[in-house]
């Protein structure tokens, strides 16, 4: 089965980007984390000294966008988490990487691609759709112990707050507000851990794969 794609969209904190790893894994297909080209816009504005607000300064970090360095451990800070959810309501931003991920997905034998808008915007047709959820208070405490190993002080209070703010951001946002796909499967993983999590995804994946094409 060529060019196979595995839309894995959700809210931060969720566990999607981890259960879309382990489905990349699963099936032998190539992962990309969306949300990464975002935050290497995000930190090419920091490191020009930009406006995050200004479609300008980010387009441009956008045009110059290195996927290479997306193993760059700055990019995985709460501060460029931030900004990337302040580039990512750009027009111009979302049209410059579009087609970047829509490449990605075309990579054979399959492509599993995370983020808010895969399902409904950049891979509208794909053949598995997700969309990973779980309460507020639950995904605060996960990112506030991700961030505690990394010696960030801040509180659990303060981190569901700004979960919250970038919820509303995110699903407000006039361009490919984050919304799940009308064919995509729902997994709250509220009270999954990541084993259970991917194995719920998996059987719903697996079900979408060997269902006949709708239509």
């Amino acid at each position: 089965m060529a060019n196979v794609v595995i839309a894995v969209d959700g809210t931060a904190a969720s566990g999607k980007g981890t259960i879309a790893k382990k489905l990349a894994q699963h099936f032998g297909f190539h992962h990309l984390d969306s949300g990464s080209l975002y935050r290497l816009v995000a930190l090419g504005v920091s490191e020009a000294k930009g406006d995050p607000n200004d479609e300008s300064d980010a387009l441009k970090a956008a045009q110059a966008i290195d996927p290479s360095k997306a193993s760059d451990p700055r990019i995985r800070s709460a501060e460029i988490g931030r900004l990337a959810s302040q580039v990512s309501v750009f027009p111009k931003v979302r049209a410059a990487l579009l087609e970047y991920q829509r490449a990605f997905a075309r990579r054979a034998p399959g492509a599993v691609i995370d983020g808010r808008d895969i399902g409904t915007i950049v891979c509208p047709d794909a053949q598995a759709k997700l969309f990973v959820d779980a309460r507020p208070d639950i995904r605060a405490r996960r990112r506030w112990l991700e961030l505690k190993s990394y010696g960030d002080g801040r509180s659990e209070p303060a981190i569901l707050a700004e979960l919250r703010e970038r919820d509303m951001r995110d699903a407000a946002r006039a361009v490919a507000p984050m919304k799940p796909a009308k064919d995509a499967a729902l997994l709250d993983t509220s009270e999954l851990d990541i084993d259970a999590a991917f194995k719920a995804a998996l059987a719903l994946v697996e079900r979408s794969l060997t269902s006949p094409p709708k239509g």
